[in-house]
């Protein structure tokens, strides 16, 4: 069960306890997951008992001991406990389940995982000044509002609603993809560095590192197409579990990069998701005789996935995945 799946299990929990009568409330538009906090347990944890109990008229604890017994009866939970004033904490039956359904609601989105409604039918205006930074900035954040079903107008003059530290320089001689990254990698407040560092092709570059990451996914699907097997989802045993929740968080990044107009946040999540997968991609081949067997195929689809994931981010900041490097 993938974390999408799960929020929508527990939104279903929700309106059949409605539906019952066991409580009269509008459900919410949407379930909220997180890491259980202190003195929680299990895989996830919502507040959603929280958020209902004073539409309700109940307690948060009843509420929570409501949903918790609708939960208990859903297909990939193996247990639900409630923490403190009503938070559920919600373990699944297994994490390469979970982490096995993550690679396949990714493979079956592509580079559109992570899209969704949260500005739905909204026009997003964006004044900028004319000036290199926040050109590029409004440009990529256009890209991402459309990821949430928004639409932004771009503008001049005043008032200016999106004003990011102005470049030093000119950062036209690096390049197309190292110019963008160089202004839409840092936060709006930081000043952007525009120097030759973007164009090092070592792991001390940022930018090099995702779009290797991306490459080298590209080159391990053509070489175990030559060796006769393909990518196929499956149990990993503990490997890979590191790009889980990085992959996880991709929608949500992007909710909160269209919603709070902050292109960095992909960037710097990009970069996040290509550091938990290098490290899993000298694992995906088979060695010396051995041959290719289940295990291989589930860390390629895995690794594929995370490709997935670093090429439309890529995208969406205007900036070329290769397919070589």
């Amino acid at each position: 069960m993938t974390p999408a799946e799960l929020s929508r299990t527990v939104l279903d929990a929700v309106c059949r306890a409605v539906d019952a009568g066991e409580l009269d409330v509008a459900p919410p538009e949407r379930v909220t997951l997180t890491e259980p906090g202190p003195g929680g347990c299990g895989d996830f944890a919502t507040n959603v008992a929280l958020r209902l109990a004073r539409p309700a008229a109940r307690t948060p604890l009843y509420v929570a001991d409501i949903l918790r017994a609708r939960l208990l009866d859903a297909d990939g939970v193996r247990d639900v406990v409630v923490t403190g004033p009503g938070f559920l904490n919600i373990s699944l039956r297994a994490r390469d389940d979970l982490l096995t359904g993550l690679v396949r609601e990714i493979r079956a989105r592509g580079t559109e995982y992570g899209y969704g409604d949260a500005l739905a039918g909204r026009t997003v205006v964006l004044r900028v000044p004319y000036e290199v930074r926040a050109e590029v900035v409004a440009d990529a954040v256009a890209r991402i509002v459309a990821t949430q079903g928004g639409r932004a107008e771009i503008e001049h003059g005043e008032p200016v609603t999106l004003r990011p530290v102005p470049a030093p320089e000119d950062p036209a001689p690096l390049g197309p993809d190292a110019a963008r990254w160089a202004l839409l990698h840092p936060a709006p407040h930081d000043r952007p560095r525009i120097t030759a560092d973007h164009l090092v092709q070592r792991e001390i570059n940022p930018l090099f590192r995702v779009r290797y990451a991306h490459a080298r996914v590209r080159a391990l699907t053509r070489n175990a197409h030559d060796l006769g097997f393909a990518a196929e989802p499956g149990e990993l045993n503990g490997t890979g579990t590191p790009l889980q929740t990085p992959l996880a968080d991709h929608p949500r990044i992007l909710r909160a990069a269209a919603t709070r107009h902050a292109p960095d946040r992909l960037a710097r999540h990009l970069l996040t998701v290509a550091d938990a997968l290098l490290p899993l991609l000298s694992e995906v081949l088979p060695v010396g005789e051995e041959k290719p067997g289940a295990a291989h195929r589930a860390r390629l689809a895995l690794a594929e996935a995370a490709g997935a994931v670093l090429a439309g981010g890529l995208s969406l900041l205007g900036i070329d995945a290769p397919e070589h490097l």
